[in-house]
């Protein structure tokens, strides 16, 4: 007949955090722009977080591209034109 062993079970890996080979998140955060698209972009940067390294480039590649899309569509759809500097007009009223 086996002793029961004392003394603490065995952490699970869940409980030792990533080892040396797993991914691990950077934990970047980042601002919200106002802009849904490029925050929607920027968002997606958080799945590198679960990826090993050699899956980050696919998706640095794919936030850029998406991003360089985004800008790319501001120039098909300007906004309001930059005012035009105006000289300034001094009213000398004595």
């Amino acid at each position: 007949m086996e002793e029961p062993t004392s003394g603490p079970e065995p952490e699970t890996p869940a409980e030792t955090g990533p080892g040396p080979d797993e991914p691990r998140p950077l934990g970047v955060g980042t601002t919200p722009t106002g802009q849904a698209a490029v925050d929607a972009r920027l968002r997606r940067l958080a799945d590198a977080d679960h990826l090993p390294s050699s899956g980050h480039l696919q998706v640095y590649e794919d936030v850029h591209r998406g991003l360089r899309d985004v800008l790319a569509g501001l120039d098909q759809h300007p906004g309001p034109p930059a005012p035009s500097p105006t000289p300034h007009t001094h009213d000398n009223r004595s």
